[in-house]
Order: structure tokens, then C-alpha cells, then sequence
């Protein structure tokens, strides 16, 4: 057997863990500074990443901020990347305000984006009223989409990321096999389906590049959830309901229909961002339109601390990054997973800035009589 005694004079090395304690006044500034952090760490990393990659540092500056944000030109496709992005946001928050969380938005936007499809394929409704049928069929086939993880979870106890997650799958596949089958295109026999009609079943430009008026839908959007979550009794509700949905209830509140209420809502709004890319930018259902783009509202509605407004700017940056990520690609010859690792690079360094905003962390040791944890 072999000997575990401790030779005389050495005391046991016991093990580390790293422990999170949520800070109890953390200000806006300290979030602003280190958001602003956390970015200028990004941006240092990309500089290197694309100095390797034989771009010089000059032109990155040009690229990721002056180009994307301070041109015309840039800004315009910003704008085009913002607009569907601000609604799947808002659609995060609005779940995630009441612990629910609807890793689904991708599923649902695809959905949106198919009713939406449907409406305009088999031209149901009057020409003048199209685009507003597609975009009620679209935030129809969003909520459906998330009924039954709704149900699942209040019924039967089911954990909402599972299956969430999982129809995200169904959705795409749904979708190859319109595209690959029934919708596909008449005239060029590839995987989408036909193109909307100019006019009627696209969304009207707004005369700035290809900015259209969705863009005003999302902020007309934004400011009514506002308006709703910070001065109205359904606002507070939410937030009860999010704190504590136990002490809700037992205060009288109407605990069940806030949280459907919310959910099916996330998934409305979710399903317009679709019909939004399908009608606004795609003008058709394609095969990726609406890839990535759960995976961009989470972290916008994360990094937003589930806020309307604060939504709205993250997913401006976001789309940005995005696009500035897009121009480095095509101008600068760069592989697409360069400008994927660029921008996950961005993302993880302001997320993590975020969470070190929020939270102190602390080294504790484990052991019968642990030592106090040093705070970081």
C-alpha cells in the first residue's frame, strides 16, 4: 500500500477554485469603461491577428470604425445589418427579462421568414396589403414556433434550452427541404425559392444605399417596448416576474400569463427579424438567411443587460463588426475563418469585460480550514 502520509515540514498543496461574487454598486460609468476595455482589447488583438495576416495596422482603424461608422457609405450597410438584428435582440430580452431562455430565435426567425415566403409565393391578399400580411404571418409562425417549448416547460417541467435548441434544427431543415423541393426556383432551378415582386412584396428603400424602411419598424418597435417595460404595469409585472417568479405569484400577480405573454411575444418579434432579412435584404428564402442570427441575439440582449434601448446600440456595433468583418474579408483577400475568429475575438473580450464589471472575482482554496480568498 502505498504511503500518503505528508513528509514533516510540508504542508498539502489544497485546490484552487476561482469564485464569482456579483459586485453590489456597479454604475453605468464602470460599465462604459469597461465595455471600452474590453473593445480596445479586441481591437489590440485584431491588429496583431490581421498585422500577421499582412494587413497594416493603419488600415484597420480605417476599416473597423472610421469606414464602418463615419461613411456614408458604411454606415448605410451598418444600418441594413442593425435593422434585423435590433428586432431578434429585443426578441432575446424579452425572454430572457423573465428567465426564460429562448435559445430559439434562429428557429423562429426562419419560421417568420417562411410564413413570410408563403404569403408572397401564393400571392394571398391584395397587392397594396402584402407586406403587411407577410409580416403578420411572419410574427405568427415565430410565436407558433415557440408555443411548444412554452408548453413543454410550464406542463411538464421540460428545460426550454433543450427545446429551443433543438427546433432551431427543424426550422433549418424545414427550410432545405421547401427550397430544395416545392419553392424551388422556377426560373434558375437553384435551392430558393422565387424572388418577391418589387413593389409589393419587398420592403420600400428609404433612398440611403439599401436601407429600407424596416429600419424604422425596429426603432417604431424599440420605443414602444420601452414605453411598455419602464412605464407600464405589464412592465412591472415583468420585472416581478423575473426577480422572483415564486414571490410574484404569491403577491397576486399573474405569473402564467406574463410568462406566456413574453414568450410568445420573443417569438413574434424573432419571426419578423426573419421576414425582415427575407423581405428587406434577400428579397427571397434562401438557405442561410437567418443563420447566426440566434446565436447574435443572445449575446446583443446579454451584453444589453436585457435592456430596450441598450439593445439598440449593442446591435448597432454588432452589425459594425459584422460588416466591417465582411469589407476586410473581400478587400483584403482574407479567409472567412479570419474574420469569424476577429470577430469572436471582439465579442469574447467584451463579454468578458462585462462579466469582470459585474462580478469580483476570488481565489479560494478548499480544504478542511481554507484560507481567505485574495479578490482579483
Amino acid at each position: 500500500m502505498a504511503d500518503l502520509t505528508v513528509p514533516a515540514g510540508r504542508r498539502p498543496r489544497l485546490p484552487v477554485r476561482l469564485i464569482a461574487t456579483p459586485r453590489r454598486d456597479v454604475r453605468p460609468r464602470h460599465t462604459l469603461l469597461a465595455l471600452a476595455v474590453g473593445l480596445g482589447v479586441g481591437l489590440g488583438a485584431t491588429v496583431a491577428m490581421l498585422a500577421a495576416a499582412g494587413v497594416p495596422p493603419r488600415d484597420v482603424l480605417n476599416e473597423f470604425v472610421i469606414y464602418t461608422f463615419f461613411s456614408s457609405e458604411g454606415l448605410a450597410l451598418t444600418m441594413v445589418a442593425a435593422t434585423p438584428l435590433i428586432v431578434v435582440g429585443l426578441a432575446a430580452a424579452a425572454a430572457l427579462r423573465i428567465g426564460f431562455w429562448n435559445i430559439g430565435i434562429e428557429g423562429q426567425a426562419w419560421m417568420g421568414a417562411v410564413c413570410a415566403t408563403w404569403v408572397a409565393v401564393a400571392d394571398i391578399g391584395s397587392p397594396g396589403a402584402r407586406l403587411l400580411l407577410m409580416a403578420l404571418a411572419a410574427m405568427a409562425g415565430g410565436a407558433l414556433m415557440a408555443l411548444p417549448p412554452l408548453i413543454l416547460k410550464r406542463r411538464l417541467g421540460v428545460n426550454e434550452i433543450i427545446t429551443t435548441l433543438l427546433l432551431n434544427y427543424v426550422a433549418a431543415l424545414f427550410v432545405q427541404h421547401l427550397v430544395f423541393g416545392v419553392w424551388k426556383d422556377p426560373a434558375s432551378s437553384f435551392p430558393y425559392s422565387e424572388s418577391f415582386e418589387p413593389g409589393v412584396e419587398r420592403l420600400a428603400g428609404l433612398g440611403w444605399g439599401k436601407v429600407h424602411v424596416g429600419l424604422i419598424v425596429a426603432l417604431a418597435l424599440a420605443a414602444l417596448l420601452w414605453l411598455v417595460a419602464e412605464r407600464s404595469r405589464i412592465g412591472a409585472w415583468v420585472a416581478a416576474v423575473g426577480a422572483d417568479a415564486r414571490v410574484a405569484f404569491a403577491c397576486g400577480l399573474p405569473v402564467a400569463g406574463v410568462i406566456a405573454g413574453a414568450v410568445l411575444l420573443s417569438g413574434a418579434l424573432a419571426g419578423l427579424g426573419g421576414f425582415m432579412i427575407a423581405a428587406g435584404q434577400e428579397y427571397r428564402l434562401t438557405q442561410a438567411l437567418a443563420t447566426g442570427t440566434g446565436f447574435s441575439a443572445i449575446v446583443i440582449a446579454f451584453l444589453a443587460r436585457f435592456g430596450v434601448i441598450p439593445v439598440v446600440i449593442v446591435a448597432i456595433l454588432t452589425a459594425g463588426l459584422y460588416v466591417a468583418g465582411d469589407t476586410a474579408q473581400v478587400f483584403y483577400q482574407l479567409p472567412r475563418a479570419v474574420v469569424l475568429l476577429i470577430q469572436g475575438v471582439i465579442l469574447v473580450s467584451v463579454v468578458s469585460a462585462d462579466m469582470l464589471a459585474r462580478y469580483g472575482i476570488r481565489l479560494h482554496r478548499v480544504g478542511p480550514h481554507p484560507a481567505k480568498g485574495d479578490r482579483l
